[in-house]
């Protein structure tokens, strides 16, 4: 029962934004972190996003009960009760909200708690209706890093800004890599993602222009003085193999098998990106 609760919180999704949270606070901090905030941050953030994933997992249970990879999930097996789900998912995000207000400031428990309805209501209901639900559910995936950002600075500034653009920009294609290589799943629970609507040139199309537009933007990082060219390097480096990987899709003999390999990649991107944020910052 635990575990299937755990499960609810997708532990996966907390995980990478920690990272994307850490690289925010890394940014905003210069060289001069403030570990207790940063834990507490964290801590407080992962309690929202743990409620965000509850919620989104009660509205999507009769859908995932049609994906292989989610149809063994409590609240589709019945391990877990809807109502259940709803109690646990409020005091998920109660506890984290409480700890935001009380240890950061009411900018960054905002970001949060936007973040959160982003996820919970037009990402969650949308995905179901329009192929754009990929562009919503980047917003919300964005959220995390300003939170980390703005717990330091409190202040939304240009530098907030940008790290929020990239991210955007950077989980488009990331996104769109996994709806690829489980077309057929989204397909079968009648889920419009851009590879089910539009078919998969489209989509290959899209994230050569998102991963362009990714490179530009984390670049601006260092061109308007935020970091060190070190970064820069990395940062370039890395998102031209992306990039070369993405264009490669378009010869690729198994669209899923590429799309994997886009996936796993970009998680090295978004990694080095934060690390680099860390340990080059001006």
């Amino acid at each position: 029962m635990v575990k299937a609760h755990i499960v609810l919180t997708k532990p996966g999704i907390i995980l990478g934004n920690v990272v994307t949270t850490a690289g925010g606070f890394a940014l905003a901090s210069k060289g001069h972190l403030d570990w207790g905030l940063f834990f507490i941050t964290l801590i407080g953030l992962c309690f929202v996003i743990a409620s965000a994933c509850v919620f989104n997992n009660y509205i999507d249970r009769h859908v995932d009960a049609k994906m292989a990879r989610t149809k063994n999930r409590g609240l589709v097996t019945g391990s877990i009760s809807p109502k259940s789900a709803i109690i646990f998912g409020t005091i998920l995000g109660l506890i984290g909200a409480w700890i935001l207000a009380f240890y950061t400031n009411p900018l960054t428990l905002s970001i949060a708690l936007v973040g959160f309805f982003m996820y919970v209501v037009p990402y969650s209901f949308g995905k179901y209706l329009t192929s754009y639900g990929t562009l919503i559910g980047s917003i919300a995936g964005a959220a995390p890093p300003l939170v980390g950002y703005c717990a330091v600075t409190n202040s939304f500034d240009l530098g907030a800004f940008l790290f929020f653009l990239i991210v955007v920009l950077w989980q488009m294609p990331h996104f769109y890599a996994i709806a690829i290589y489980r077309y057929h799943e989204y397909a079968k629970a009648g889920v419009p993602v851009l590879p089910v609507k539009k078919g998969m040139h489209t989509t290959k199309v899209h994230m050569v222009l998102y991963t362009i537009a990714f490179i530009i933007a984390a670049l601006l990082l260092t061109i308007l003085g935020f970091t060190g060219y070190v970064y820069f390097g990395v940062t370039l480096l890395l998102g031209l193999i992306w990039l070369v990987l993405c264009i490669q899709g378009f010869k690729a003999a198994s669209d899923a098998r590429w799309a994997r390999k886009v996936f796993l990649f970009s998680l090295v991107v978004i990694t080095g990106l934060c690390l680099m944020m860390a340990v080059d910052v001006v």
